[in-house]
């Protein structure tokens, strides 16, 4: 794949989410990542931490576009698309593997149950390196949340996607 193909996605859309956090998910994934604070499940425990609320995980935003995200929520003219497929599509028709290479998250405040928030993806970054004799194609999206009522910036997810042949 030529390099001004990977330039072309830099800065493309990769869609917006709206999704409100639910107490329920929390729990299911402080569950999931074996983390047994009650913190993640009680309000009291929350609360006798000092917080306003039972807060998500430290690495939820990881998954948070794919609960809450109600219909009624969504912004009718959000972008839509894929460009991580477009690139990464004709890459494994070639074969391959595609990997989760690296995650990241920057807070600006913690998330919270009953948080309604706007997550606006884009391609962060697109670039191809070699290593021992085969070829890598790495795609950086981030993720940039915010509330939905105040605008305030929430917390930044970057993924990096990795595809090796």
């Amino acid at each position: 794949m030529a390099d001004d193909s990977l330039s072309a996605i830099i800065g493309r859309p990769t869609g917006t989410t709206v999704v409100t956090v639910e107490r329920g998910q929390l729990v299911l994934f402080a569950t999931a990542v074996r983390d047994d604070n009650p913190v993640y499940r009680d309000p009291r425990a929350a609360e006798a931490a000092g917080l306003p609320g039972i807060p998500a995980p430290p690495t939820y935003p990881f998954v948070m576009g794919n609960f809450g995200a109600y219909p009624e929520l969504q912004i009718e003219d959000a972008p839509t698309g894929n460009p991580m497929a477009e690139v990464l599509g004709p890459l494994m028709a070639k074969g391959g593997i595609i990997l989760h290479g690296e995650q990241e998250f920057t807070y600006h405040r913690p998330v919270f149950a009953g948080d309604v928030l706007v997550g606006v993806g884009t391609v962060a970054d697109a670039y191809q390196k070699e290593s021992k004799g085969k070829t890598m194609t790495f795609v950086v999206v981030e993720t940039a949340w915010s509330d939905r009522d105040s605008g305030e910036a929430v917390c930044t997810s970057r993924m990096n996607i990795i595809h090796r042949l």
